[in-house]
């Protein structure tokens, strides 16, 4: 390998040294690839330290002075390293022995990868002899060659010819102006192969000198007068045309000549420094043209010994400072033969480096990644060390040139703009598009465009009108996407016409949930396609035909519904899939999909947030009568085989079940429970029915909006949405105005007739709302709700203040004269808080005053209200208050006697449990107190219902029974506790979720299975069991 290769060469210069310093006086010279081989072989030899030796490096790029130490004779031998330029170009006085490894770095053109490449290879047999001739000039001298005769035989004879290595374009640029025929014909005593041909003809395409036909163009004509490289004198003549001339004379004669900046082995860092001074950031090209204007300010000011002597101590050389300048100034003169103005005005950064560009479009690149760039036909680079932009390297860049050593380099860069590639680089680039598709806004077909020079990508994501790049596709996609997808600001007469017959045939579609009434869409792309002609391509080309067409025939691109369906749909009407159903009178929209698979697919009723409360789950479980049949017949297969077996053909049960339901039976599940066993006589609960594995589209959908539109929810579990957006319903249902109706600070009926609802208006909607009695402590507020049940619940209270009020007398009678009332409220006092959420936490009244408040409130609502026909008119009220008012003492009295017993025993049981309790009861003590806390607690008497609170005595007399029977026999107590066990958990898991009358109805019936288990001699109020329960259960 390569290290392995630097080490033998290293150890045999070394050893032939030694050798050669044996034989006597005379210096020797080493030949060396490069810089690096020479400054590796200089540090081993110094190492070594043969005696008296001097060690002295020769290279083609080193300052004046280093080269002249090689020329003056010593008092020491001389160790002379050098490259192949002491081969022939140079003549090393006082050298006797010569040491030569075989190697050079040859300058050799890629035609692949259109770079120039310094690879270092074996010396040719000529080469080789050259040098051992250096050793003979002075006395008979020694050539010392390591590698063998072999070796030797086995090289090439001469070294290629410079045109064989090279890049041919300007050669063939002065033959073709000069008339000389085709190259690939001229008589080269060393002709080159046509593939290099071919490549400096690429390369003159590239510039502009010749066209497809490999013929000379105006532009290749001016190039041929510039007697400088091809790509350079491009440079020039961009300048010119970008009113850069002038700085760009200066960086095309630089780039002409060698680097005009030293930088001695030994002293690098101080001619790195020194050259820091006009390096620029953004471009070497920059640091040319400061370089420039540094050396012409110091030429105007110092006399010539000066200027060599700051060159010196700044590590410039001054002659190819001179040399810089002379080149200049013929390309200056020969610019202005051409007719070539210079600019008078400094240019800027873009102009200068668009002028460059032109020039070097081979030649640029793209950072791949922190170090990397990629640059045209794939190629691997790095920006050159010694660059100004090597630390922070700009995105996009172009170089000078790309040199090939260890690995490419990119030399003289600068940072440039991707979009300044394109306008420069011309016919060059290659065009690919991607995506099609017309855009509605524009009404064109737009792609995306991505331009590439020599493989690179300058435009990744350009977007572009389609339709001149590929007609037939544009006019393709404008007809399918534009007329048949109706994706269009269209307002031609016919498009809407044929969208709105479309539309309703799909929605004939959506409710059916079939796919075969409407044609296909190739179907109305020929019909389209059959009528316009196939040079439109988009909206304004389409428009300005189609006014012309229609003077002739009006109708011209009018469909019938005919012409769109493919058969008659008489089974999708009105009545089976209506637009809309009422809730709570008022009509709500609805939408139909089929789209299975998706979240949104059959029906969707989109309900406003303030008509969320009115809405009921049961009426959406009929969905429509269209899709109402599907369900149940879903429904009866999904029963368990036993009872399915009895429903046999499932359809025809299902149409004959449907002959007798309807919404209005109720909730869907019971209703064709009740059916069926019409039909058969089998009982089917409602845990038989599985509608977990119902279709998504076989369940209503709910969209909840608020007034402005806005989704707020979706979801098929509208008891779930109710729950979550209750209360913002009921705010947004009361911020509906309606101040003709409100009153406040009512004390007496004085508002007229209270309905039972009235119709209003929202964001033109009707809705329906709820009159309500507010009870305020001193006086009631009339006010609109947005549910019956809630309007009628506080409508009862709201009735009983105004009787209270108007019983003024009676209430303070009472509030002083309640029988026991002192007893009972000891006892009350000792009665712990509610266990349920609802609990007033506001309520600051003492325990006392409290008990008194809802006996009042029990007693007036038993005198006036309970088991009585509701009022609505100012009559009914006045009526009802002369025919009870002179119950209401009496009922008070009599409730306060039935309150008074359950609150003596229950701290008479209180008291028990507080003795000393044995280890076997604990758990039923701890059950029973449990009990208790949800029978008495403050606030019970108004929560309690009034036949149950009738029954509290038997329920603490079966309490007392039990506790009887708890020390004599434990094990039985557990058994029964077992028993009601699930059941009063599931009622207590569930305490604060459920509001109904089944679910008040199962807390009671526990208290009368307690009693059937742990107090069997008392008399249940009603038959009761497990069973019973469980039925129960499944209607709450």
């Amino acid at each position: 390998d390569d290290e392995q290769r630097d080490y033998d060469m290293i150890r045999g210069i070394v050893e032939a040294v030694d050798e050669l310093c044996k034989e006597g006086q005379g210096d020797v010279l080493v030949f060396l690839s490069g810089e690096r081989d020479i400054r590796d072989v200089s540090e081993a030899l110094r190492k070594h330290h043969p005696p008296n030796t001097e060690i002295l490096p020769l290279l083609a790029r080193q300052s004046a002075a280093e080269q002249n130490r090689v020329f003056k004779p010593g008092q020491h031998r001389r160790i002379v390293l050098a490259t192949n330029v002491a081969e022939t170009s140079l003549t090393v006085p006082g050298i006797r022995y010569v040491v030569d490894p075989g190697f050079a770095r040859i300058s050799r053109y890629s035609v692949r990868n259109k770079v120039q490449r310094l690879p270092i290879e074996k010396v040719s047999q000529s080469s080789a002899n050259q040098r051992s001739g250096r050793c003979g000039r002075v006395a008979a001298g020694i050539a010392i060659r390591l590698y063998d005769e072999d070796n030797f035989k086995n090289r090439p004879a001469f070294t290629d010819p410079e045109v064989l290595r090279t890049n041919l374009a300007s050669v063939i640029l002065q033959m073709s102006s000069l008339k000389l025929g085709e190259p690939a014909k001229f008589p080269f005593i060393n002709p080159p192969p046509q593939k290099m041909i071919n490549d400096g003809f690429r390369l003159l395409e590239e510039l502009g000198a010749v066209n497809k036909q490999q013929n000379l163009t105006d532009t290749g004509r001016q190039l041929a007068k510039l007697p400088i490289d091809p790509r350079i004198a491009r440079m020039v003549l961009a300048g010119q045309k970008l009113n850069c001339l002038t700085e760009i004379l200066i960086i095309a004669s630089a780039l002409s000549i060698q680097d005009p900046r030293e930088r001695p082995m030994d002293k690098q860092q101080a001619a790195d420094e020194a050259h820091s001074k006009y390096k620029d950031e953004r471009s070497d090209f920059l640091a040319y043209l400061k370089l420039w204007n540094l050396y012409h300010d110091k030429k105007k000011h110092l006399t010539q010994n000066k200027l060599r002597k700051y060159c010196r101590e700044h590590f410039l050389s001054f002659i190819r400072l001179r040399e810089w300048h002379d080149i200049h100034q013929q390309l200056h003169v020969q610019v202005t033969q051409m007719g070539l103005k210079p600019n008078q005005v400094t240019a800027e950064y873009q102009e200068i480096h668009q002028a460059l560009l032109a020039g070097l479009l081979s030649n640029i690149a793209v950072k791949a990644d922190k170090k990397e760039y990629t640059g045209t036909r794939n190629l691997k680079l790095h920006i050159f060390p010694g660059s100004g932009l090597h630390k922070k390297g700009p995105k996009w860049i172009m170089a000078a040139e790309l040199v090939e050593t260890g690995r490419l380099y990119a030399r003289i860069v600068a940072k440039i703009e991707p979009e300044w590639i394109e306008p420069v680089a011309r016919d060059l680039v290659r065009k690919q598009y991607s995506d099609p598709h017309w855009e509605k806004k524009p009404a064109q077909v737009v792609a995306f465009e991505q331009v590439s020079l020599y493989g690179l990508p300058i435009v990744a994501h350009r977007r572009i009108h389609f339709g001149p790049i590929d007609q037939a596709m544009s006019y393709e996609i404008f007809i399918r996407d534009a007329l048949v997808q109706g994706d269009w600001f269209c307002k031609a007469p016919f498009f809407k016409h044929n969208l709105d017959i479309i539309e309703s045939i799909e929605l004939l579609e959506q409710k059916s949930r079939r796919r075969d009434v409407l044609v296909d869409d190739e179907v109305l792309f020929e019909f389209y396609k059959k009528h316009i002609p196939k040079h439109i391509v988009n909206g304004a080309g389409f428009e300005k035909w189609r006014k012309q067409a229609e003077k002739e025939q009006p109708k011209l691109l009018f469909l019938s519904r005919d012409d769109l369906m493919q058969h008659q749909a008489d089974h999708i009407t009105v009545d089976s899939f209506p637009d809309q159903i009422l809730v709570n009178r008022v009509p709500v929209m609805l939408e139909y999909h089929f789209e299975p698979g998706k979240s949104h697919d059959g029906i969707t009723q989109t309900i406003p947030l303030s008509l969320l409360n009115q809405t009921t789950p049961e009426r959406y479980e009929w969905l429509v009568p269209g899709l109402l049949r599907d369900k149940v017949i879903f429904l009866i297969k999904s029963l368990p085989k036993s009872q399915r077996r009895h429903f046999i053909p499932v359809p025809k049960y299902a149409d004959d079940c449907l002959k007798n339901m309807s919404p209005e039976s109720g909730a869907l599940l019971p209703s064709l429970s009740k059916q069926l066993a019409k039909l058969t006589g089998i009982d089917i609960s409602l845990s038989d029915w599985n509608t977990e594995d119902l279709p998504i589209y076989l369940s209503m959908n709910f969209r909840l909006i608020d007034e402005e539109g806005k989704l707020l929810d979706e979801g098929r579990n509208l008891n779930q949405i109710k729950q979550d957006w209750a209360k913002q319903a009921a705010a947004s249902f009361r911020q509906i105005p309606d101040s003709e109706f409100e009153q406040q600070g009512l004390t007496e009926w004085t508002f007229g007739n209270l309905p039972e609802h009235i119709t209003m208006e929202q964001n033109g909607l009707e809705m329906t709302a709820y009159p309500a009695l507010i009870d305020k402590g001193d006086h009631v507020n009339l006010t609109l709700m947005d549910t019956r049940k809630q309007a009628k619940a506080l409508t009862s209270i709201g009735l009983r203040r105004l009787f209270m009020l108007s019983q003024s007398d009676s209430i303070k009678y009472l509030h002083k004269k309640l029988p026991n009332i002192q007893q009972m409220c000891m006892h009350y006092t000792n009665v712990p808080t509610s266990p349920f959420d609802d609990a007033d936490s506001n309520n600051k009244q003492t325990p006392c005053e409290q008990l008194k408040t809802d006996l009042i409130h029990v007693a007036v609502d038993r005198c006036f209200l309970l088991g009585k026909e509701d009022i609505h008119t100012k009559q009914d009220f006045e009526k009802r208050l002369k025919d009870n008012r002179g119950e209401l003492i009496n009922i008070a009295t009599e409730l306060a006697h039935q309150v008074a017993k359950p609150l003596a025993e229950y701290h008479a049981i209180a008291k028990r449990l507080s003795d000393k309790i044995p280890l076997t009861a604990i758990n039923a003590v701890k059950d029973i107190r449990e009990q208790l806390n949800y029978l008495l607690y403050q606030g019970f008497v108004h929560h309690t219902p009034d036949e149950v609170l009738k029954r509290l005595p038997a329920y603490f007399q079966a309490i007392g029974q039990r506790l009887d029977k708890l020390n004599t026999d434990p094990t039985r107590d557990r058994q029964w506790m077992s028993e009601i066990s699930p059941h009063w958990q599931r009622y207590l898991s569930n305490a604060n979720k459920q509001s109904s009358a089944e679910f008040d109805h199962y807390r009671w019936m526990l208290e009368e299975f307690r009693i059937s288990l742990f107090a069997q001699g008392i008399k249940t109020a009603y038959p009761i069991s497990t069973k019973r329960l469980d039925k129960q259960w499944a209607l709450c």
